[in-house]
C-alpha cells in the first residue's frame, strides 16, 4: 500500500504516526497532502505543517448519500440549511453529502439542478452532490434524462408514496427504462402507498391521532411489498436500483435474495433503523412526536437482522436520511394528528461515532466494513471513486481523525445540528472524530467548527461503469 514516487522537500501538511483504515486495509503510516490531495503514503514524510496522529485511526471522510438540507415539507422545512447542516456533517466526520433537487411545477430538470447548486454553493462547509427528484413519466420529463448526467448527476430518487411524489407503476418503469438508456441509477422511497393509505383513513374514522399511529399506519409489509415489487419491475428492464433507508428484516430479505439471483440493487439504511424501536413513538406527552419518520421506527428484532444484513453485504450503505424539524414549533404541528407531524429526523453528526460504538465495538461489523458502509461504498454507487471515499494517492485529502478511545455522551447541546434535540440522547460512545480535513485543510477539531462558508465544491459525478 506504501507508495515509492519521489516526494518533493516537502509536503503542505504530513499527517504523522496513525493508523490508516480503509475499506480493506489497516496499517501504519504517515499521509502527505499536496495541494489539497493525498500525494503519498510512507514514513518521516516532511511537512510544512504537520499533524501527530499517534495512537488514533485515520479514515477517508464518510461519504453521506442521502440528506436533506433546506427542504420544504407542506409549510415548514427542515431546520438545517446547508450551512448549519454541513457544520455539523463535518463535526462527525463527514466530508461529503448528497442531497436532492426537486423540480417545482414549470421547472425543467436542469432549472432545478442549477437553483439547488447554487443555494449549497453559498453556505456548505463541504463538497457535496445532488440526486435529481422525478415526480412523473411525462415524455418531456423523460427526454431531459440525458442531459443531466452531462451535468454530473447520474442518479434520480422516486416515491411510490406521497401525494405530489408517488409514481404509479406504469409510471415508475417509464422512468427506471429512462434512467437505465442514460446509463444512471433509480432511488427508490419503496412503501405502499395503498396500504397506508387504507390505514390512515381507518385511524381518522378511529379517532386514533396520537404519534404512535403513524407506526402503525406504515406496517412492515407496506415496505417489504414495494421493496418486491421495485425489484421484480427493475429486473424486468435490467434496471440499477438503490433502496433508500430498508428498515424492516422482511425488506433486507428481499434484497439479499434479489442479489443473489443476480439483481442490480443496492441496500442501504440509517442508524435509527439500527439503534431505535417504535417503542420510542409511545413516550408521553408528546414526546413521540420526535421519532416521526417514514419509514418508521421498527422492533429489536428488526434492527438486529440489519445489523447482520450489513455485515454480510446484503445491505451496501449507511446513510442518514437526515432531516430535522424542530421539536416546539415544528413536530407541534401535529400535536392534534400524527399526520400533520413533520416526518423526519436528525443524525448528519452521529452517523460515524454511532456505527462504530455500536457496530465494530460489539463484533457486528470490522473495523474495515465501517468504512465500507460510511464512506466508500457510497462513493463508489454514486460516482465519487476514488476521489472519495479512498485513501489512494490522487484522491481528495478528504480525511478524519478518529480516536477510538475518547469517551463521549450525546447530548443535544455536543451537536452542531440546528434542531433543538437529538434521538440518541444519553448514549455512551467509545471512540469519536476528533479532526477533520477538506481538501488537506482542518475544518473540523475537537468539535469546533474551523472552516469557512462557501467552500464546499460542487461534485459533478459519472455514471457507474
Amino acid at each position: 500500500m506504501k507508495n515509492t514516487r519521489s516526494v518533493p522537500s516537502s509536503f503542505d501538511l504530513v499527517i504523522h504516526g496513525g493508523t490508516l483504515v480503509t475499506a480493506s486495509d489497516t496499517f501504519k503510516a504517515d499521509i502527505g497532502v499536496q495541494d489539497g490531495k493525498i500525494a503519498v503514503l510512507g514514513s518521516d514524510l516532511p511537512g510544512l505543517q504537520n499533524i501527530d496522529a499517534s495512537n488514533r485511526w485515520i479514515l477517508p471522510g464518510g461519504v453521506d448519500p442521502h440528506v436533506h438540507l433546506e427542504m420544504p415539507i407542506g409549510n415548514t422545512h427542515s431546520s438545517d440549511d446547508w450551512l448549519t447542516g454541513t457544520i455539523a456533517a463535518a463535526c462527525g466526520g463527514t466530508t461529503t453529502v448528497i442531497d436532492f433537487a426537486e423540480p417545482a411545477n414549470g421547472e425543467t430538470l436542469e432549472q432545478a439542478l442549477l437553483a439547488r447548486k447554487e443555494l449549497a454553493e453559498s453556505k456548505a462547509v463541504i463538497d457535496f452532490a445532488l440526486h435529481m427528484t422525478l415526480t412523473d413519466d411525462e415524455p418531456s420529463i423523460l427526454r431531459q434524462i440525458p442531459h443531466m448526467l452531462e451535468l454530473g448527476c447520474p442518479s434520480f430518487k422516486t416515491y411510490l408514496t406521497y401525494e405530489g411524489f408517488r409514481l404509479s407503476d406504469p409510471a415508475f418503469l417509464h422512468v427506471l427504462v429512462a434512467v437505465t438508456d442514460a446509463g444512471g441509477i433509480v432511488l427508490v422511497h419503496a412503501e405502499n402507498d395503498a396500504i397506508i393509505q387504507h390505514l390512515h383513513e381507518q385511524f381518522r374514522r378511529e379517532g386514533k391521532k396520537i404519534p404512535v399511529y403513524h407506526a402503525l399506519a406504515r406496517p412492515p409489509l407496506a415496505e417489504v411489498e414495494a421493496i418486491q415489487r421495485v425489484i421484480a419491475m427493475a429486473d424486468s428492464v435490467h434496471a440499477r436500483v438503490y433502496i433508500v433507508h430498508t428498515s424492516t428484516a422482511g425488506g433486507a430479505e428481499a434484497i439479499r435474495v434479489a442479489r443473489q439471483q443476480g439483481s442490480l440493487v443496492y441496500g442501504e439504511t440509517c442508524p435509527q433503523y439500527l439503534l431505535l424501536t417504535s417503542r420510542e413513538l409511545e413516550r408521553p406527552d408528546f414526546e413521540g412526536a420526535k421519532f416521526v419518520c417514514s419509514p418508521p421506527l421498527r422492533s429489536a428484532e428488526d434492527n438486529q437482522v440489519l445489523w447482520e444484513s450489513l455485515s454480510r453485504d446484503t445491505l451496501q450503505t449507511v446513510g442518514t436520511d437526515h432531516c430535522p424539524f424542530f421539536f416546539r414549533g415544528q413536530k407541534d404541528l401535529g400535536r392534534d394528528d400524527f399526520e400533520k407531524i413533520p416526518g423526519g429526523l436528525p443524525g448528519i453528526e452521529s452517523r460515524l461515532a454511532l456505527i462504530h460504538n455500536f457496530g465494530v465495538w460489539p463484533g457486528r461489523i470490522s473495523l474495515n466494513r465501517w468504512v465500507q458502509l460510511c464512506s466508500t461504498n457510497p462513493a463508489k454507487i454514486f460516482g465519487l471513486y476514488p476521489q472519495k471515499g479512498s485513501l489512494l494517492p490522487g484522491a481528495d485529502a478528504d480525511l478524519v481523525v478518529f480516536d477510538p478511545n475518547k469517551r463521549v455522551t450525546i447530548t443535544q447541546t455536543l451537536f452542531h445540528e440546528q434542531v433543538d434535540y437529538t434521538p440518541y440522547e444519553g448514549f455512551e460512545l467509545l471512540g469519536y472524530p476528533v479532526l477533520t480535513l477538506s481538501h488537506g485543510k482542518v475544518i473540523a477539531e475537537n468539535g469546533a467548527f474551523l472552516g469557512t462558508r462557501g467552500e464546499g465544491r460542487y461534485l459533478a459525478r459519472k455514471a457507474q461503469a
